[in-house]
């Protein structure tokens, strides 16, 4: 993917948590190619050049620091985090055990406050730090059967509102992407288990204005934006790249 902005980032030092697949490799290959050194936390690896990937899951405590201080050792700085890993969920409020809920919860925003909270001593020391969390358009708009994840999305943008306002002092700029339904491998998954692939994709297909799925690279560059020191003045943000799902009709 070629990019205008090559060079932007040159110097940076970027985390990218769930950074194998999807929009998380999206968006550290773009970072990598305007010129940060970019870090995967996922648990699986990649082999992507350019790109160091570090086996890491977000909901073990110890596994978070251990990797937040390998990354900070072999650059000695951290500039960027993108608390993209993630998990999905069906069903209305009572289709999902509460062991569910604590599991969906526990990735989706715990694990956003882990990794943020382990790399945030060295974002308080870089010139340009800025975290990018990955919302959900559903932390706003309420769609069928999508009670547990509009919950944890909802989590999602409440607090990257309330660590915006927290990081003012430090010059840690927060803000967060609000994507629709993405052409990504969960939501392959999803499709997959469907009664009727087809239709079950018609059906999300139907549902965006725009007349399509959002596309990983789309969201990967409204992530990148976010995270440049050429947003310097953008924090608190929730920046929707939904087709129009949640202001179209």
């Amino acid at each position: 993917m070629s990019d205008v902005l090559s060079g932007e980032l040159d110097g940076l030092v970027a985390i990218v948590t769930g950074g194998a697949s999807g929009i998380g490799l999206a968006t550290a290959k773009l970072l990598r190619d305007r010129g940060a050194s970019v870090a995967v936390f996922d648990r699986t690896t990649t082999d992507e050049p350019g790109i160091e990937s570090y086996p890491c899951d977000i909901t073990d405590d110890a596994e978070v620091a251990a990797s937040i201080a390998r990354v900070a050792e072999t650059h000695g700085r951290i500039d960027i985090v993108v608390n993209n890993a993630g998990i999905g969920a069906s069903g209305t409020v009572e289709e999902n055990d509460i062991s569910e809920w604590q599991r969906v919860f526990d990735v989706n925003v715990f694990g956003i406050v882990r990794v943020s909270r382990a790399a945030m001593p060295w974002l308080k020391l870089s010139p340009h730090g800025s975290i990018v969390n990955t919302c959900s358009v559903v932390a706003d708009t309420g769609l069928v059967n999508r009670a547990l994840y509009g919950a944890s999305k909802g989590a999602v943008a409440s607090l990257t509102r309330a660590m915006a306002v927290d990081g003012l002092a430090n010059n840690v700029r927060v803000n967060a992407v609000a994507p629709g339904t993405a052409d990504t491998p969960w939501v392959g998954r999803l499709l997959n288990d469907a009664e009727d692939p087809d239709v079950a994709r018609a059906a999300l297909v139907a549902r965006q204005p725009i007349g399509r799925l959002i596309t990983a690279d789309e969201i990967a560059y409204g992530i990148a934006y976010l995270a440049s020191p050429l947003a310097g003045s953008t924090t608190g943000t929730l920046l929707p790249i939904d087709g129009g799902l949640h202001s179209l009709r």
